[in-house]
């Protein structure tokens, strides 16, 4: 027990200044909110009078490389709340979304988190206290209701196709482990079950690849009753590598048929978002997907979910107590434009703030050009522009 009377508690209900977690043993009022004993609080403590002692509380870590939302969640990390997300989703209903957004603009956590709201089983608690958390209705209806599969494709990067295909199939094999109870379902056939079967064989016929995700889809609709979500994120990334290292027609082959069989010829879907970094062209693997929504920087629809808002960005500064660091790092990062809302950099914002909690001196610098690659950008270019030439040329 402490002496409460010698404290001014400021409880923030939306900004959290500092994270402390404290179960008090006594029941007392102070500045008109009663303090009960095992509550839990956010809160920072001041001393009221010169002589009072301080009491020290440990701030939330910075999700530095934190791309999983159940482990953000359960393990204390600062999160800027992007579960709204989830209601502009459902409002806004499109069978199949395509999110672009540059790298390092939080796509997989939010893709992360969305797998951890609607699948089966979901540990609800990762949401409590959440923007989505007041939507009792959609929550209800919408929240642990659905199998969901998720595939990442941004590890795929290989010096040739065959490799690149082992590594899908890696990929396909990993996310059907997590579904190994279809194995005992009563409602499956044995010809279900081989099926099932041929998805965890890690020499699989590249026919399986292009099919599994619509297997894999009817398989958890039959034994669930419950149409599939689907979520598929850094689409691009095989085919990016596949065009800086020379094999890109047979790798957009594969993903087109892939993408066909999971989105185009699937009745077991219930819908899917897949995420990237460009989009490539519809023609080249989007052929026949006539539903497919393209939600990029230059729309207004979901434009603030991806990146740091202004008001994000002070709520982190006030947070960590670096308020006096927001000029600067709104000059540094506050470089791009989504829709009408100015974004931030959040991987510049973070590694910065991380810097300045252990020097408050520390200078701001470009975290984010260090993250990847851009040649795949500049081949682009140069290929197209290399293209209208000899075009000019034959005219």
């Amino acid at each position: 027990m402490f002496p409460v009377n010698q404290y001014i508690l400021k409880s923030r209900l939306k900004e959290q200044t500092i994270s402390a977690h404290i179960s008090l043993s006594v029941h007392s009022e102070l500045q008109g909110h009663p303090i009960t004993s095992n509550t839990m609080y956010n809160m920072y403590i001041e001393p009221r009078q010169k002589g009072g002692s301080c009491i020290e509380f440990s701030q939330k870590k910075l999700p530095i490389g934190i791309e999983n939302f159940a482990k953000l969640q359960a393990e204390d990390f600062y999160y800027v709340d992007k579960t709204m997300l989830i209601k502009e989703l459902l409002d806004n209903w499109a069978e199949m979304n395509l999110f672009t957004r540059p790298r390092r603009f939080g796509k997989t956590l939010n893709m992360s988190m969305l797998k951890a709201f609607f699948e089966l089983n979901g540990d609800k608690n990762c949401f409590k206290g959440t923007r989505i958390s007041r939507e009792v209705y959609l929550c209800e209806q919408y929240m642990g209701k659905f199998p969901v599969i998720f595939i990442s494709l941004k590890s795929i990067s290989a010096q040739t196709y065959e490799k690149a295909c082992d590594m899908a199939i890696q990929i396909v094999n990993g996310e059907a482990r997590r579904f190994q109870y279809l194995l005992d379902s009563e409602r499956l056939t044995e010809y279900d079950k081989d099926a099932f079967k041929s998805l965890l064989l890690p020499d699989m016929k590249e026919s399986v690849l292009c099919s599994s995700l619509r297997i894999l889809s009817e398989l958890l609709e039959k034994h669930h009753g419950q149409k599939v979500i689907l979520l598929i994120d850094e689409y691009d990334v095989p085919l990016v590598k596949a065009f800086e290292l020379g094999y890109y027609n047979s790798m957009t082959l594969l993903i087109r048929n892939l993408f066909e069989n999971a989105l185009k010829t699937n009745d077991s879907l219930k819908f899917a978002v897949l995420t990237g970094c460009m989009r490539i062209s519809k023609e080249s693997i989007f052929t026949g997907l006539n539903n497919l929504k393209v939600l990029s920087v230059a729309d207004v629809q979901f434009d603030e979910y991806f990146g740091f808002t202004d008001s994000d960005v002070k709520n982190i500064l006030e947070y960590y107590e670096l308020s006096e660091h927001y000029d600067e790092i709104k000059m540094w990062y506050d470089g791009y434009r989504f829709g009408n809302v100015e974004v931030y950099c959040p991987w510049d914002v973070i590694n910065y703030c991380d810097e300045l909690r252990i020097n408050n001196m520390a200078q701001p610098q470009n975290y984010w050009s260090n993250t990847s690659s851009n040649e795949a950008v500049k081949r682009f270019i140069q290929e197209t522009d290399k293209e209208r030439s000899e075009r000019k040329l034959r005219n």
